[in-house]
Parts: C-alpha cells; structure tokens; sequence
C-alpha cells in the first residue's frame, strides 16, 4: 500500500514537471527562457556553477570550476525525464562536432547517482556527466528555470557570460547557431 502512494506521487510529480515544461514552452512560444536577463544574476548563476557540489558517476566530488574560461554548454536532466534522454544523442553528436573548437558539454543529472550510474551503463554519451541531485533543480532555477523543468541547457560562453538557455529539448539548429557565434 505504501509503495503504491509512493509511485502515485511519483507519478504526480512527472505529469507536473511536464506540465510546467509545456506550459513554458506554450508561453515562451518554444523560445529561450529569458527570465534571467539581467547580467549580475547570470554572474551569480555561473558562479554557483563552478561552486555547485557535484559528484561524477561513482561517487566521487568533483569542481565544475576546473571549466572556467572555456565555453560550456550544460545539460540539466534526468533519468526518468524522456525528452532529456530523446535529445542525448543529438548533444553528443554536437559534442563531438564542437570539441575541436574547445567547447565542452556537460551534463548535470538532476537525479540519484545509481539512477545516473545505471542509466549511463545503457546509454553512452559522448561528455561528461555529473550528479547534482535534486539540489540541481535550484541551480537551474538560478539560471532562469522558474517552471524548474527538464531538459534545460545552458551555453556559457568562455568569459562566463550566459548566451543562451532552452527549457525543453533543444533545437541542434539553433543551438549550432548559439555556439557558432561564440
């Protein structure tokens, strides 16, 4: 009976991070989130970037800030969320295309490390992974995620300047477009 409650509000919770996502993207007309406009909270927001606890897949912490002074592109996910794991393959493919450019992609699983670990043993992906935890979520609000949805990508240019955010899968176009400029 317990375990039933709990699937049910696990279940609840899905159908609401979709919901928000949708309603973001319906509002936003499927455009980059721009609630973070100004340029000392996209300061702060890179900030608690390169200062977020972040563990790799096994376990062990690691510093983001090591990636200070180099173009990122970040990808908050999730294991359970099935836009973030539809649009893997296109960021890895991006990853690849942008690395001898010096861009680097990330993503930062807004999820348990067994989750990341297990799901990551199934599916490859071609940049490195990092576990937030459910802490992630507020890390991604600081960028702007307000609706707190998933998948949200970040492009931080090599100066630390926020170029773009996307709340919903991401448009290999459009990001193409991002990064090209940088």
């Amino acid at each position: 009976m317990n375990m039933r409650r709990i699937l049910a509000g696990a279940l609840v919770a899905i159908i609401a991070a979709g919901g928000g996502v949708l309603a973001n993207h319906w509002l936003n007309d499927g455009s980059e989130v721009a609630h973070a406009a100004q340029a000392g909270s996209q300061q702060s927001a890179v900030e608690q970037l390169w200062s977020a606890p972040v563990t790799n897949v096994d376990g062990k912490p690691q510093s983001l800030s090591l990636l200070k002074g180099h173009a990122i592109v970040v990808n908050f996910w999730a294991s359970w969320c099935g836009p973030c794991v539809e649009e893997m393959p296109a960021l890895s493919q991006l990853q690849r295309e942008y690395a001898k450019k010096g861009i680097q992609f990330i993503g930062l699983g807004v999820d348990s490390d067994k989750n990341v670990q297990a799901f990551l043993q199934k599916v490859k992906v071609a940049y490195p992974v990092y576990v937030t935890g459910f802490g992630g979520a507020d890390l991604a609000r600081a960028f702007g995620n307000n609706a707190g949805g998933l998948p949200f990508t970040v492009v931080i240019d090599a100066k630390g300047n926020i170029r773009s955010t996307k709340l919903g899968q991401i448009d290999p176009a459009a990001l193409r477009q991002t990064l090209d400029a940088l």
